[in-house]
């Protein structure tokens, strides 16, 4: 999944692993590793798969009081195998004291390709190119009039490689996004956008490295900090750069995903207090399996 604050040198990452790639399964499964859907960053996998909702609240990013309410869906569709199409929309509410407004923002769509996986080593890349289509969105909430491209790498790595006397770390992984967004309209600001997101995962330490006995709804659920980062560059440059840090978990079953973090601003351009994000994601792939969960070709 994919919402805005996300945005990525696959050759670097490919030529350091070297072995057989094998092909990866739906919901960003690699081997034993499953890499869950994260909430503010997207995670590498190609699949079929709904959020909705996603609800984030935040105090305004100015110095006057007020709140923003975002409520986003998306859905992600397999074209093939190895290729899907994502299609999202946001609706804003802005509460200040000159009043409050609200409006859908800009659409989004991505095209996302996985170009390898890595079993031994828990590896998956995929590249994509996400666009926000300017002018779908009301000018009262903030969106751009203008289009922007944004070329992505994603990447999940886990740990399970690590050597036995490491197993404690074994459920470790890292999933990330790396993309430059190019507005289509000269003189606006380019920016290095990027998420990272650390996950343990519990089902991994019970049925890879150590069972404890957990009861199975604890064992579904990975505690996870992401981090995403605005970086302005060509025409931009000297802008500070913004963002949040996102602790939360992730209870992952069989059709459906909930998921729940705080927002943290790294600094004062970024906010001025801590919001909260929820998540409820679908496997439609599990969910439909003979029909809206089928690649089209």
């Amino acid at each position: 999944m994919s919402i805005h604050p996300h945005r990525r040198t696959t050759g670097v990452l490919v030529a350091a692993v070297g072995l057989t790639a094998s092909p990866a399964i739906a919901h960003g499964i690699v081997g034993d590793r499953f890499f869950p859907a994260t909430l503010v960053t997207d995670d590498p996998a190609v699949a079929d798969e709904l959020t909705l909702p996603l609800v984030s609240v935040a105090r305004s990013a100015d110095d006057q009081p007020g709140a923003q309410t975002d409520i986003s869906g998306e859905w992600d569709k397999r074209l093939t195998n190895d290729l899907g199409i994502s299609f999202n929309a946001d609706w804003t509410d802005l509460k200040s004291p000159g009043g409050d407004v609200n409006a859908f923002q800009n659409v989004g769509t991505t095209l996302k390709y996985h170009v390898y996986s890595n079993v031994p080593h828990e590896l998956m890349v995929s590249v994509g190119l996400e666009a926000e289509w300017g002018g779908t969105g009301a000018k009262r909430v903030g969106a751009d009039q203008f289009t922007t491209l944004t070329p992505t790498v994603y990447f999940g790595k886990g740990a399970g490689d690590l050597p036995d006397g490491l197993g404690w770390a074994r459920p470790l992984a890292l999933t990330g996004v790396i993309g430059y967004a190019l507005p289509l309209r000269p003189g606006e600001p380019r920016s290095l956008e990027t998420g990272f997101a650390v996950e343990y995962s519990l089902r991994y330490l019970a049925s890879q490295v150590r069972d404890f006995g957990l009861p199975a709804a604890v064992n579904e659920m990975t505690p996870v900090v992401e981090l995403q980062l605005a970086m302005p560059m060509a025409d931009g440059a000297g802008a500070p750069t913004t963002g949040t840090v996102n602790p939360g978990l992730i209870w992952s079953g069989r059709h459906v995903q909930l998921g729940a973090e705080a927002m943290i601003p790294i600094n004062a351009a970024s906010g001025h207090a801590v919001g909260g994000i929820v998540q409820a994601h679908w496997f439609i792939d599990d969910l439909f399996p003979r029909s809206l969960g089928r690649p089209i070709w």
